[in-house]
């Protein structure tokens, strides 16, 4: 699978584009260490030992480009399982792209994007949860984040769904054993009582780890989060106090708000992203009537509602409405306004004034409280980190249920097989060891450069 890139030197710069004390510039590759030595003037890299960090400068036509330290890794023994260099040279922007373009002009190409991990990948050196892993810890915005994706890197979700998939080897290899050798009188006899339990065993497991990784995947990957309400009780104020910024037009006039307004924020442990949306409320208007049909679509496929109320006034009917919308939904119902004398009474409502900045740690807790996100901190790890991976189980999971049903009309066990082993191929997926070539290259491709 993919063995050509292997051939192809690589290089690229591995740190966040920018001035900086130092930038790491990456290369990778057969003859990698032999080509930073012809424009490296220093020790002799090709007669260093693995693992050692080598002092000198990066040359060009006899001319110095920049003093560096090269760290020389030999293979397997790199990130990549290839030789590997990597340059430490000083920090500008100027001199960081002199390097790379020397390293270009002897032997080396620009390495796509995420190309070191896949290399890693197709060399054995990481399983695709631990790729995602990596990716996830550079992108994590919360401590429950950054703790999953470092548990996912130490192989806590390869084994989680290697376990499975021994089980289910363990029984596809007795089906085969009764096919193939009947006369075999050691064997276990494979009947439909004696598969019942198991496969009941395995879809009551994975029931339990799809049901946690709702949780999981909201604390890990951000609640998305509508901010509704009818028009003028202050939910572009609220948004604009999470975010700490003037991103929502604020004003006196009902219907300002005529289309969604995005952002991210964190509030404690709970990264919430955050949807503002135009008042839900019957328009003539035929521009603010477009933003309240999306105002209804995000409330859809939000998996949490900050409903905000205006105190100050009596409930109207669109109040009424929006309450009678959202009862469903993970909502919160926020009294805004609470700076002003209040007219409305909800039960398990919390009060705020967005206007003066006050609310915000009630807020978090009732965050907390409604969506069950600290319950992560009792799943023993029994979760999967994100939505492929979720899929991939769900998959599994209808294949064994498909597979129960055909147990329990006493189809021929050989048909039975099938599905079963459409659940085993389907849980290889999430590791990468059944994974097709174009799923790796997606996958791959969302990485950074220099990753």
């Amino acid at each position: 699978m993919g063995d050509d890139i292997m051939v192809d030197n690589i290089c690229a710069i591995a740190t966040p584009y920018g001035v900086g004390a130092i930038s790491v510039i990456r290369a990778s590759g057969p003859l990698a260490i032999e080509l930073v030595n012809k424009v490296f003037k220093g020790k002799d890299l090709t007669k260093v030992k693995s693992h050692t960090i080598n002092y000198g400068h990066i040359v060009d036509n006899g001319n110095i480009v920049d003093e560096v330290l090269a760290n020389v890794y030999i293979a397997p023994k790199s990130f990549d399982g290839e030789n590997m260099v990597e340059i430490n040279c000083h920090g500008g922007i100027y001199v960081t792209n002199k390097v790379l373009k020397v390293l270009l002009k002897n032997g080396f190409r620009l390495a796509e994007r995420g190309e070191f991990s896949k290399r890693a990948f197709l060399n054995g050196k990481l399983d695709l949860t631990e790729a995602e892993a990596i990716m996830d810890i550079i992108s994590s915005n919360n401590d429950i984040a950054l703790d999953s994706s470092l548990k996912s890197l130490r192989k806590n979700t390869y084994n989680l769904v290697s376990s499975f998939r021994e089980k289910i080897l363990d029984i596809m290899a007795k089906i085969e054993v009764n096919i193939d050798y009947p006369e075999y009188e050691d064997s276990v006899d494979v009947t439909h009582d004696y598969l019942k339990p198991i496969v009941e065993e395995l879809i009551k497991d994975m029931e339990k780890i799809l049901e946690n990784s709702k949780i999981s995947t909201l604390a890990i990957s951000g609640i998305k989060t509508a901010i509704v309400g009818k028009p003028n009780v202050g939910k572009s104020s609220l948004l604009n106090m999470l975010l700490d910024e003037d991103k929502a037009i604020v004003s006196n006039i009902p219907g300002t708000t005529r289309d969604l307004v995005e952002g991210s924020i964190n509030i404690g442990n709970v990264t919430l992203k955050l949807i503002d949306t135009a008042g839900i409320r019957e328009s003539d208007d035929f521009v603010e009537s477009i933003g309240i049909k999306r105002s209804i679509d995000a409330l859809n496929k939000c998996d949490l509602v900050l409903l905000v109320i205006d105190s100050s006034n009596e409930l109207e009917d669109e109040d009424k409405q929006l309450l009678e919308l959202t009862k469903n939904k993970n909502r919160i119902i926020i009294l805004n306004k609470s700076d002003l004398e209040s007219k409305v009474k909800i039960d398990d409502s919390i009060s705020m004034s967005a206007l003066n900045n006050e609310g915000i740690e009630i807020l978090s807790k009732k965050i907390i409280e409604v969506t069950e996100i600290n319950s992560i901190y009792d799943m023993n790890d029994y979760y999967l980190n994100n939505t492929r991976q979720v899929e991939l189980m769900r998959k599994a999971y209808c294949a064994l249920l498909d597979s129960m049903t055909a147990i329990n009309n006493l189809s021929d066990i050989s048909l039975i097989e099938i599905d079963i082993k459409s659940a085993f191929d389907y849980l290889g997926e999430i590791t990468g060891e059944a994974s097709p070539d174009e799923l790796i290259t997606a996958l791959f491709t969302k990485f950074c450069l220099g990753k």
